[in-house]
């Protein structure tokens, strides 16, 4: 019997190991969804203050979307389409809260707007008060997810074709009458793809907010945070919490890479 060639070797060993990695990946969210379906966790889970953590992670991602959708998008258009000192170092600060530890990201926000912190006083002499309120999630949920966005919504300005915005120029279109007609529309795949995942992080996020936001029933305590929070005396209620989680991850998941690909159709 022949020995395999040596491509043939080469093939195992990739297989081998993409097996190995992608069972890593995939085996903890199967054993949480065979816990589940084994325990009916979602008929046990009724009482832990699911239903709560769910309106208040609707609510706050919602705001957080809006506030993203808002101030992202110039800030996208700019980097995408104007050249200063210092840009770099711009799109560096943008990006960088994806990269960071997120009790760092709460510790920071905590420094910066706590009630001892840089702007605390000030805010607090205008009667505003954000540590540890329903505003400071959605402010560290803008702070974690908004970098996704801004970064899709850069590289769809980036991709929208010069010549037809030259060509709407010489017909007389300019400023925000050309964005609104001509960019916005040609990027909107683009910038919708963003705005999904920015969602689907801000839905995720832990870190930043129990440091900075606390993790009140009813008030503060998101989703991630009740599945840490009754992870100890309702395990029922934090695996199907953490399920929903995993579902509607999935689904913004999908539902960006379909944006991203029809994006890619159009340009």
């Amino acid at each position: 019997m022949p020995l395999p060639s040596v491509h043939n070797w080469r093939k195992i060993a990739l297989s081998a190991a993409s097996t190995l990695f992608l069972l890593l990946l995939g085996l903890p969210l199967l054993a949480l969804l065979a816990r589940a379906v084994n325990s009916r966790a979602w008929e046990q889970s009724s009482d832990s203050g699911i239903t709560q953590a769910i309106l208040l992670s609707i609510v706050t991602t919602s705001f957080t979307a809006g506030l993203t959708l808002l101030l992202g998008t110039p800030l996208a258009y700019v980097l995408a389409r104007w050249s200063f000192p210092l840009k770099r170092l711009v799109m560096v600060l943008v990006e960088l809260p994806v990269v960071l530890p997120p009790a760092v990201a709460g510790l920071a926000l905590l420094v910066a707007f706590g009630r001892r912190g840089l702007f605390g006083p000030p805010l607090e002499s205008l009667g505003i008060t954000l540590p540890f309120t329903t505003a400071a999630v959605v402010v560290a949920q803008t702070f974690v997810a908004a970098p996704f966005y801004i970064r899709a919504a850069q590289v769809g300005f980036q991709g929208v074709n010069m010549e037809i915005e030259d060509a709407a120029r010489v017909d007389g279109a300019g400023g925000l009458t050309l964005f609104r007609h001509i960019t916005l529309p040609l990027s909107r795949r683009a910038l919708a793809a963003g705005l999904v995942l920015s969602w689907a992080r801000a839905l995720g996020e832990f870190g930043a907010t129990i440091l900075f936001a606390g993790s009140l029933s009813g008030r503060t305590q998101t989703m991630p945070l009740l599945v840490y929070k009754v992870f100890e005396r309702d395990i029922d209620a934090a695996i199907w919490t953490g399920l929903l989680l995993v579902g509607i991850a999935l689904a913004a998941l999908l539902l960006s890479q379909w944006l991203n690909r029809k994006s890619g159709v159009d340009s």
